[in-house]
């Protein structure tokens, strides 16, 4: 449960930051603007999920020992995840993107942002460098 509201929240991030670096700002500059715009959202679904484990974690119950160990994990691994959501994750996306381009990684031919429809190939078995 832990890794599958991190994975969301840092798809959520990097989309974010990739719009704004595709746009023609620095890579660091995109990822520190990805982070505080998607500061909120990230916060308030890694709480709710917090809170919602809460009440389990307690133990509170008939037979609820058995469950408490999975929502205290849960717990701690949703608050490292969040932490490295919003500091870990926009550190290493500048380093990585710093050098990558802007172009479209489309390959398809009839999307004007495409490399195969920039060179004019409209065949789809021809190759950008004249490769076959």
């Amino acid at each position: 449960m832990a890794i599958g509201v991190a994975v969301a929240n840092a798809i959520l991030l990097v989309t974010f930051a990739e719009e704004f670096r595709r746009a023609g700002n620095s890579a660091t500059a995109a990822a520190i603007q990805g982070a505080k715009t998607r500061m909120r959202p990230i916060l308030m679904t890694s709480m709710a999920m917090i809170a919602g484990m809460v009440p389990m974690a307690l133990g509170l119950g008939e037979g609820s020992q058995q469950t408490a160990p999975l929502a205290r994990a849960v717990i701690g691994g949703l608050l490292f995840a969040t932490g490295a959501t919003l500091l870990l994750l926009p550190l290493v996306f500048s380093i990585v993107q710093e050098r990558a381009g802007v172009q479209s990684p489309s390959l398809d031919p009839d999307d004007p942002a495409s490399v195969f429809a920039a060179e004019g190939l409209r065949d789809s078995n021809a190759l950008p460098g004249g490769a076959a």
